[in-house]
């Protein structure tokens, strides 16, 4: 969630790079530099942003296997056999 304290104008950042970059790593909290009193870009940092894009993927997998469930209880799942086959017949793969 963003903190509407963590807003700043794009120039204090541009003055005080080095000050913003520390505060993003110690706090791990999102900030947003606004241009012309509107928001124009949210700054987080690597680790931060990476353990959001890993939870991300977690998400999508998670839904994916959750649709996965849903199809195999209704019965529209299939043998892997014959998964594998029509795959080889889409895509005119030889044997």
């Amino acid at each position: 969630m963003l903190d509407a304290r963590e807003i700043y104008p794009l120039s204090d950042f541009q003055r005080n790079a080095k000050q913003f970059i520390e505060q993003l790593q110690d706090s791990h909290k999102p900030i947003v530099l606004t241009v012309n009193g509107k928001a124009a870009v949210i700054m987080q940092d690597a680790v931060s942003y990476q353990n959001m894009l890993d939870e991300l993927e977690l998400a999508k997998s998670s839904a994916k296997i959750r649709q996965a469930m849903v199809e195999v209880a209704e019965g529209k799942d299939c043998d892997a056999v014959e998964a594998l086959e029509e795959l080889r017949r889409k895509h005119d793969i030889p044997r």
